[in-house]
């Protein structure tokens, strides 16, 4: 099985500061990086990390080819990539000493894919195959309705949280990936146990997945429902958590493991990456996963 991750592809400029800058504040940054990130990206090498077969589907600027160089040797591959005349996507982001982060997206090509792209790509597609998403390209719907006209699965982290349009597509989606915040805001609720009551009446088809942070992650589908424990570590930045736990929870779920043990993995795999700094960059690999498994068993 494939996963066709059409998702987008960042130059993330990361700062490390005392403090997120305030309206008016001008301040020295302590250190800089230029870091290959965007969701989609970071996902695509939490996959190919955790032994997915992950083709990207995406786009570039003509001139970042030390983009696309980079992803194919973290294991992504880049054949379903565009190069095209709009400047690759990128984020500033503000990284604080307690661990927070503050980003501005910039979208760029994220938003170039065509229709064209999309068929081109699901017709060599096969059924069992899975699509991934995340909020950070364009033709979401689109993308969508033609995987399920082509029996892929689709797998949907609706990220930055678009609320309506989530709603809209959820017909399409086989697997939701949100955080806690983003849980809420899609079910219009406050608290966690709220929110995981609604969904399975709003949706009674729909599989969820919710991370909570430090309190872990819940899975519920219909009557089912599970959590599992997050694990304890010192993180000092927690920019990729999110995407390294979609990526190694789907490469676990297509390997045969069920959702218990996937779940299980991805969190490993998330608590390693945050005690790393950048995005792609600090995405552990598969042998690392297991060690720290072995060292928690």
């Amino acid at each position: 099985m494939t996963i066709y991750n059409v998702g987008s592809i960042n130059l993330d400029h990361l700062y490390q500061l005392d403090h997120f800058v305030r309206p008016g504040e001008t301040m020295a940054s302590d250190s800089y990086q230029c870091l290959l990130g965007g969701k989609g990206a970071n996902q695509s090498v939490a996959l190919a990390k955790a032994g997915a077969d992950v083709k990207h589907v995406g786009a570039v600027h003509h001139s970042d080819q030390a983009v696309i160089d980079q992803l194919e040797s973290l294991g992504v591959n880049t054949d379903l990539i565009k190069r095209v005349d709009t400047a690759t996507g990128h984020a500033i982001i503000q990284l604080t000493k307690a661990a927070e982060n503050s980003i501005i997206l910039y979208q760029g090509a994220n938003h170039t894919l065509s229709e064209a792209q999309i068929d081109q790509v699901l017709s060599s597609a096969s059924a069992g195959d899975w699509v991934l998403l995340q909020n950070e390209t364009n033709l979401i719907e689109y993308t969508m309705r033609k995987a399920q006209q082509h029996q892929v699965k689709v797998a949907f982290n609706p990220a930055p949280m678009d609320a309506e349009l989530t709603k809209h597509v959820l017909e399409f989606v086989d697997l939701l990936i949100v955080n806690e915040v983003e849980g809420m805001d899609l079910m219009g609720t406050t608290d966690i146990d709220s929110t995981i009551a609604a969904f399975p009446k709003a949706y009674p088809e729909l599989a969820v997945l919710m991370t909570l942070g430090k309190a872990g992650v819940c899975y519920f589908s219909g009557n089912e429902t599970l959590s599992v424990d997050a694990f304890s570590v010192d993180a000092v930045d927690t920019t990729a958590a999110g995407d390294t736990f979609i990526g190694y929870c789907l490469s676990s779920l297509m390997s045969g493991d069920d959702m218990t043990q996937a779940i299980t993995r991805a969190c490993a795999a998330s608590a390693i990456c945050v005690t790393r700094l950048g995005a792609a960059a600090s995405i552990p690999t598969q042998d690392e996963v297991t060690a720290f498994l072995a060292e928690y068993s």
